[in-house]
């Protein structure tokens, strides 16, 4: 599967993908998106627009209160904010496929940690199996004070 970084072209069907599933990542105006891209460490798409990542690191200025708790607690890390698979995509290997992408980028960066949040209210159980098959461990739980969202902070060292 080719892995390449997110261009112009690209976002209106990435903003669309994403706010189909706001309810897990959180809708953003297509200014909203353009930011995170601005800001991010990994921006990054799956052929086709099968799906998509965005990272921050340790460097980034903290991008609301889920890495700015990573932030604060870790000195080095690659933080995803957000992976989005499209429906009709899942079960074939995308996500697995991003965040191993994410981690060749990181590793090249003398990065050794991978960092999340995963929505436990609203839950979001999929995505915890997802994380915990691939060796993602628990590291803390909040409330996000912009939405109440209660999400579980995992990492995982590559």
């Amino acid at each position: 599967m080719r892995i390449r970084d997110i261009a112009e072209a690209d976002i209106p069907a990435l903003l669309a993908l994403n706010n189909a599933e706001a309810e897990a990542v959180n809708a953003l105006t297509r200014e909203g998106f353009e930011g995170l891209l601005r800001n991010a460490f990994a921006a990054r798409v799956a052929e086709g627009g099968a799906g998509f990542l965005i990272a921050f690191d340790h460097a980034t200025p903290p991008q609301g209160p889920n890495h700015a708790w990573f932030t604060a607690r870790e000195s080095s890390f690659a933080y995803v904010d957000r992976v989005v698979v499209a429906p009709a995509a899942r079960g074939r290997g995308v996500a697995r496929a991003l965040y191993d992408d994410l981690a060749a980028l990181a590793r090249a960066e003398r990065i050794g940690l991978l960092a999340c949040e995963v929505n436990l209210d609203p839950p979001n159980p999929e995505s915890l199996a997802f994380h915990e098959r691939l060796g993602f461990q628990a590291a803390g739980e909040a409330t996000d004070p912009r939405n109440g969202k209660r999400v579980r902070y995992l990492r995982k060292a590559i």
